[in-house]
């Protein structure tokens, strides 16, 4: 009997299921998602699992992690401080290609050098501007992201500039080259800064996790998932954990296929933070052709063609004033629950809100607290962060205590976006608790924070709600349409037709919304969806429904779809993906993009070959590298020719070339006694 692990942290919950012979969930538990340190939930997880199942840890082995720490963190502004060192590229290239946001005031030094499409210098590498700027700043940040023009067709600046960073900081570099083999410079740049970004917190996530695991007697190599669906070896996604981002919701529609057999639907997993939506057709799910998109970022990195929203049970409830009746909003980014914060600091949550409610006028902050995350570095905080960041200290705070005038303001959203602090605050789950949907944490709290929530005032003058049952379901509610609104969005982007307008615009067309009520009049209208919906996560099965039911479809709720992360984890196979380039630099010169350089040959066919059996090579070794065995490898050609002058010419070639294989699993592992 073979026995995988596989476990998820997402922003609430943390699952752990353990699987017989990959046929059979045995076992599954849940535990709160531990933020200052992932490695407590993971723990909490495996130890009820394991207790469930009654089985001893030697038993297991193969252990699988996948996790929406990459995507949770891009989506909400957090992750390390970084510097780009962009070579051969314009000062208004950083605006025009939007990293100037993506690095949220981080440095960037743009440095002379880079390559033309065929591979040769364009101009020499200014080391000296480097060298200089390192000296004095390297040490400021917590890593580099490094892109130069066309490193696809040579690497060469890229591995220098690497190479001094390295040997003068210290610091972990991401070189845009070893990310994607695909052009489009500022795309590979945004690459690098997001990866570089996520270094530091991936590489805790699994250190700390392998310890955890090797404590609770668990000695099977520990993969992780990609966002396509495959598993890496621990150490490759260390290299780049950038490839992790969308990890979490590929491994639910890994999950849900498996669990489901279904062939054609729209999946749509909802957590805490945000909700994933994907197509399957013919039971797989597409690989986005232009790179993961998530939150604003647009990357190179393969991963399942799937949409994530910032909406999800712990999604933030703002209030919308505008108009006579006034209304919510939810996201895009996440806050603790208060019924969940209440669990923890119960005396200085329910006294704070009990003042609130006293007065008899509504406060800005009201029904808002905030909290420090232990056990994160602060680096390049001003001093205005920073003496936020001592007053707030290790206790729970009410906001409107901590922040003293409205300069503070700014330096909170920092301190937020650099993962330092937690705000708490009213959302749906505090909502489902009220309504008697969730029962985890303190209903009263929630019950209090929404009766403060509601008497804020509309445009008309009048209360937005005045109960708190009233006020729970214009939440719950707004869930619905807004959930509503991404399936819709995600399925009018996947249509075969084409509709000549945006996807998020035909979601949110009068007549689409009409439609989905039926309108009958002079005209009729009807919307809705012609393929089942899969809903996954913890609480699909309290918001589901209801989307089924306006979307006028099936609502496919699987059994253990709370732990379709978790069970997508385990499933899944090794897989990795090579390309490489020969171009026609001159005729009868057929030159290969390698990672040493450009290489000529005279003959076509020769230099394909030559590419094939390199690529092949490389796929083959870090599938290996990544925890496989029994690799098969897969090739395929893309030829592009012209035909001038009556005869055919070579004008480029791509070598595709994709590695797969099963997970290696522990043998001879050593006995060692449950606990």
């Amino acid at each position: 009997m073979a026995l995988s692990l596989g476990v998820d942290t997402g922003g609430t919950y943390t699952d752990a299921v353990l699987i017989r012979d990959e046929k059979e969930v045995i076992a599954s538990a849940k535990s709160l998602t531990t933020r200052h340190d992932l490695a407590e939930g993971i723990g909490a997880a495996v130890s009820a699992v394991l207790q469930e199942a009654q089985t001893d840890p030697s038993e297991i082995a193969l252990a699988s992690l996948s996790t929406t720490l990459a995507t949770n963190a891009l989506v909400e502004g957090q992750g390390g401080r970084v510097a780009l060192v962009l070579i051969g590229f314009r000062e208004s290239d950083l605006v025009k290609h939007g990293l100037s946001d993506a690095l949220a005031g981080d440095p960037a030094l743009l440095i002379a050098g880079g390559h033309d499409h065929s591979g040769a210098e364009k101009a020499p590498l200014d080391e000296a501007k480097l060298k200089t700027w390192l000296k004095e700043h390297g040490r400021d940040v917590s890593g580099f992201a490094v892109a130069a023009q066309f490193a696809t067709r040579n690497p060469a600046h890229e591995q220098r500039v690497s190479a001094l960073i390295r040997d003068i900081t210290g610091r972990p570099v991401s070189a845009s080259h070893h990310l994607s083999s695909r052009l489009n410079g500022p795309k590979r740049a945004m690459t690098a800064v997001l990866n570089a970004r996520l270094i530091g917190m991936i590489d805790r996530l699994i250190r700390r996790a392998e310890d955890r695991l090797a404590e609770l007697g668990i000695a099977a190599p520990l993969m992780v998932v990609r966002g396509d669906g495959a598993l890496i070896s621990a150490e490759f996604a260390r290299r780049r954990p950038i490839e992790t981002i969308l990890s979490g919701p590929a491994a639910s529609i890994v999950g849900a296929r498996w669990l489901t057999g279904a062939k054609e639907a729209l999946v749509s997993d909802i957590g805490g933070t945000t909700t994933d939506i994907a197509v399957l057709r013919d039971g797989r799910p597409a690989i986005d052709p232009d790179g993961a998109r998530v939150g604003p970022y647009r990357t190179m990195v393969e991963a399942v063609a799937m949409r994530t929203f910032g909406l999800g049970g712990d999604s933030e409830v703002h209030f919308v004033s505008e108009g006579l009746q006034g209304g919510v909003i939810l996201g895009p980014r996440r806050v603790l629950p208060v019924s969940l914060i209440a669990v923890d600091a119960p005396q200085i949550v329910h006294d704070a809100l009990d003042n609130q409610l006293r007065r008899s006028v509504p406060g800005e902050y009201d029904g808002r607290f905030v909290r420090a995350v232990q056990g994160v570095r602060g680096e390049g905080l001003d001093t205005r962060e920073t003496t936020l960041l001592e007053r707030i200290g290790t206790k729970v705070h009410p906001l409107d205590v901590v922040l003293r005038n409205r300069l503070e303001i700014k330096a909170l959203r920092r301190l937020i976006e650099r993962g330092l602090v937690q705000i708490s605050g009213v959302t749906p789950s505090d909502a489902s608790h009220v309504l008697g949907q969730l029962n985890a944490w303190d209903g009263a709290a929630a019950e209090k924070a929404l009766r403060l929530f509601g008497r804020r005032r509309t445009g008309a003058g009048n209360v937005l709600a005045s109960v708190p049952q009233e006020m729970a379901r214009i939440i719950v509610d707004q869930l619905t349409h807004q959930t509503c609104l991404a399936v819709l969005e995600t399925a009018f982007a996947e249509d075969s037709a084409d509709f000549g307008q945006p996807a998020d615009q035909l979601a949110r067309h009068v007549l689409t919304q009409m439609g989905l009520g039926g309108h009958k009049g002079l005209v009729r209208l009807e919307t809705g969806l012609a393929s089942p919906i899969i809903g996954l996560g913890a609480s699909a099965g309290v918001y589901y429904p209801a989307v089924g039911k306006r979307l006028g479809c099936r609502a496919e709720l699987p059994a253990h779809a709370g732990v379709a992360n978790a069970i997508g984890a385990v499933v899944g196979r090794v897989t990795i993906r090579k390309t490489g380039t020969v171009t026609a630099p001159s005729e009868g010169t057929f030159r290969l993009h390698l990672n040493d350089g450009p290489k000529d040959q005279t003959d076509l066919e020769g230099a394909l070959s030559e590419l094939e059996t390199m690529l092949s090579a490389e796929a083959r070794r870090d599938c290996e590298a990544a925890g496989a065995e029994g690799i098969n490898v897969i090739v395929r050609r893309d030829i592009r020719s012209a035909t001038a002058e009556a005869r055919e010419v070579f004008i480029e070639a791509d070598i595709h070339v994709e590695a797969s294989g099963r997970p290696r699993v522990a043998i001879d592992r050593p006995a060692v006694s449950s606990r």
